[in-house]
């Protein structure tokens, strides 16, 4: 038998030092060499990416590598197919062990049923938005003439003129009817030259029109606060479609 040589208190630390190395060796090789490989060491499969199959799919893809499935969870996303994979666990490339169970979420068979957002007089951009919050789709755009551009007038699904609230199914598509800006409709131009302005006014807002540039004369003879010119004039026939804007001169200094 090999006899250890302990003469001096440095044989003996030297000793040791050898002894507590070989304990770590055999240590760290057992755990993060030896039982690594004795785990996965013949049995251990990739994982293979499942998102986007079908049912179908996915358990053929499984059966071929020896893995089992469950479905723990269903969700509805627009524009994917009913029974398509939305995601697993564990995720792709992951190792695991023959008859591993990988767990699947998959897109719901039927939409579930919201109720239509309010929509109208928004901005198209904000529509837009609000429709994709609520789990509809990118919305067709339908242009009329109507004077306020770019603002929704009202909402449309197959054809069908919709309020809000309705119920309509998530992931639908539905069709925004726009204001172009424009009116086909003309309308003679309203004569306000002689009244007070407070009566010029409700003329030119009561006929669809707005107030354009106020221009005040105080060298004017008439009474202060009287129209004495407008334009575009209401003589030769001049025509306006609704939301124009009509300017007027008045006489008078401008209020405090």
């Amino acid at each position: 038998m090999m006899k250890i040589s302990t003469n001096s208190k440095k044989d003996v630390y030297i000793h040791a030092a050898i002894i507590t190395l070989l304990l770590m060796v055999l240590f760290f090789g057992f755990f993060f060499v030896y039982l690594p490989w004795s785990t996965n060491h013949g049995d251990a499969i990739t994982v293979p990416n499942l998102k986007g199959l079908t049912m179908e799919e996915a358990e053929n893809l499984l059966d071929e590598r020896n893995l089992d499935f469950e479905v723990t969870d269903s969700t509805f996303t627009a524009g994917v197919k009913p029974l398509t994979v939305l995601s697993q666990y564990p995720l792709e490339n992951s190792k695991v062990k023959q008859g591993r169970k990988i767990y699947l979420t998959i897109n719901t068979e039927t939409a579930p049923m919201i109720k239509l957002p309010k929509l109208t007089e928004m901005s198209v951009r904000s529509a837009e938005q609000q429709l994709l919050v609520s789990g509809l789709l990118k919305p067709d755009l339908e242009y009329q003439n109507d004077s306020r551009q770019n603002e929704v007038l009202e909402v449309k699904f197959e054809g069908t003129k919709i309020d809000a609230g309705s119920l309509i199914a998530k992931g639908s598509k539905v069709t925004l009817v726009v204001g172009n800006g424009t009116n086909s409709v003309e309308m003679d131009v309203p004569c306000v030259v002689g009244q007070l302005y407070d009566e010029a006014q409700i003329v030119i807002k009561g006929s669809g029109l707005q107030i354009g540039t106020v221009i005040y004369d105080p060298t004017s003879t008439e009474p202060a606060g009287t129209i004495i010119k407008q334009n575009p004039e209401c003589e030769n026939g001049n025509k306006v479609h609704s939301g124009d804007m009509v300017d007027l001169w008045v006489a008078g200094n401008p209020p405090n």
